[in-house]
């Protein structure tokens, strides 16, 4: 899962990021509406944790830019105003959640993983394939009777596969949802994830379009 964080406060920003690099999460921190939203351009995200004070222009105009451009990343509001009429606002621009400051990062990640799932027409924490079973909050896989807790990165390349099953992926599509800027990517990154995965559940679970890429069975 790659997030953006729109963030500009130094100290939030940083303790975010950390955050969310221990959970295996792939993070890409802005620090103004308009970085944020060249990022959007240039990037896929699962989801955007959007501060509403910025520097350059407001985060709810950032929100309406998004959605006026169509664009259906899901946006969870990060404010330190615990105001109903922003609430209302930011829901009635398109935002899909809010989270007041200062606030448990255990309880970010749950709200994250509810919108992400909401977005990609999963009701509960699990989503499936015809074969594969993966618990986001338990951050366990399950693939023909075995089930296994899975290390972060393992965990986010089954996820980025399992929501689009049937779909091939390139190795710069799985690179792009594992991996944030700056992060360093070493060429075997994703045969390595895929080799592990694979010894833990048999070669099948994932399969491989020689040339193109990967896919899991619808």
């Amino acid at each position: 899962m790659r997030v953006l964080l729109v963030e500009d406060d130094p100290l939030i920003g940083r303790s975010l990021a950390r955050a969310f690099e221990g959970s295996g999460a792939a993070i890409d921190w802005t620090r103004s509406g308009g970085d944020a939203l060249s990022a959007l351009r240039a990037n896929r995200y699962s989801a955007v944790l959007l501060d509403l004070g910025l520097p350059d222009k407001a985060g709810l105009d950032v929100l309406k830019e998004m959605r006026r451009s169509k664009d259906e990343t899901p946006v969870l509001i990060v404010t330190a105003r615990d105001d109903v009429d922003i609430r209302v606002a930011g829901l009635d621009l398109g935002a899909d959640d809010f989270i007041v400051k200062p606030f448990d990062f255990d309880e970010l990640s749950a709200r994250i993983r509810a919108v992400v799932r909401r977005h990609a027409g999963h009701p509960t924490s699990q989503i499936r394939s015809s074969e594969i079973v993966l618990d986001l909050a338990a951050h366990e896989a399950s693939y023909k009777g075995i089930t296994q807790l899975l290390p972060a990165r393992e965990f986010a390349l089954l996820q980025a596969l399992l929501e689009r099953p049937g779909a091939i992926l390139s190795r710069k599509q799985l690179e792009d949802a594992l991996y944030g800027w700056g992060d360093e990517v070493e060429s075997n990154a994703v045969d390595v994830l895929i080799h592990y995965i694979r010894r833990k559940f048999g070669n099948d679970i994932i399969r491989n379009v020689r040339g193109v890429g990967w896919m899991v069975v619808k």
